[in-house]
This record gives C-alpha cells, structure tokens and sequence, in this order.
C-alpha cells in the first residue's frame, strides 16, 4: 500500500521557476493537487485526476504515453473509492506500469520545467 500512496504522491516536491511555457504551469498545478494525496479520499484523487488530464493535453510528445498511463491509474484509484482492497490490487496489477512512466515524467519536469518531483 505504501508503494500506491508513493506513485499517486510523485507530484509532489519543491517547485522552481518553469520554463517550458504551458506544460510546465500545469505541471505545477498537478504538483500542488497531488501533494499530501490520500489515495483513500477520492474527491482528492479527482482533484489530482483532473490536473492530470489538464497537464497530459499539453505534456510534450515523448511523455503522452506516460500521462496515459497515469491517468488510467488514478481513475482506476478513485473508481475504486477508498476500498483498501480494490487500491491494493490495483497496485499489484499495475503497479509495474506506473513506476517508470512516473520517472520519465519527473526527468523531464527537472531537465526542461526546472520542477523537481520528490517519490
């Protein structure tokens, strides 16, 4: 469980000023809907859900693939409304997935938004 909580918190860390125009003031909103995220509260995850899909309509390229795999996961996570067993499942079974598309976007936060997102 504390690996789920863990993936669906990525977006949180020290923001800095940002230089990749809209993508990055998305980003940062993203950052800031999913800082201290409780993935049992799902009107908290809708809010990071949201900011998801705002920030992967403008996310370069390279990256679009990696926010549709976040966004599966996190409407997996509020369909699953707070039922622990249903968020631990989700974990097993996509878990693998989330991992490495959540590194390539906080790489790329970093390199070109100057937003570090802390795991």
């Amino acid at each position: 469980m504390a690996a789920l909580a863990a993936v669906m918190t990525m977006g949180v860390g020290a923001l800095t000023a940002c230089s990749g125009g809209d993508y990055c003031s998305e980003l940062q909103n993203y950052a800031e809907a999913a800082k201290n995220l409780d993935i049992k509260d799902s009107e908290a995850v809708g809010k990071m859900l949201d900011e998801a899909k705002k920030v992967s309509k403008s996310a370069p390229d390279d990256l679009k693939d990696d926010w549709k795999i976040v966004l599966d996961y996190a409407e997996k996570a509020q369909d699953a409304n707070g039922d622990m067993g249903k968020l631990t499942e989700l974990a097993k079974s996509d878990g693998e997935k989330i991992t490495p598309a959540m590194e390539a976007i906080s790489k790329q936060a970093k390199d070109t938004c100057k937003v570090t997102i802390d795991g």
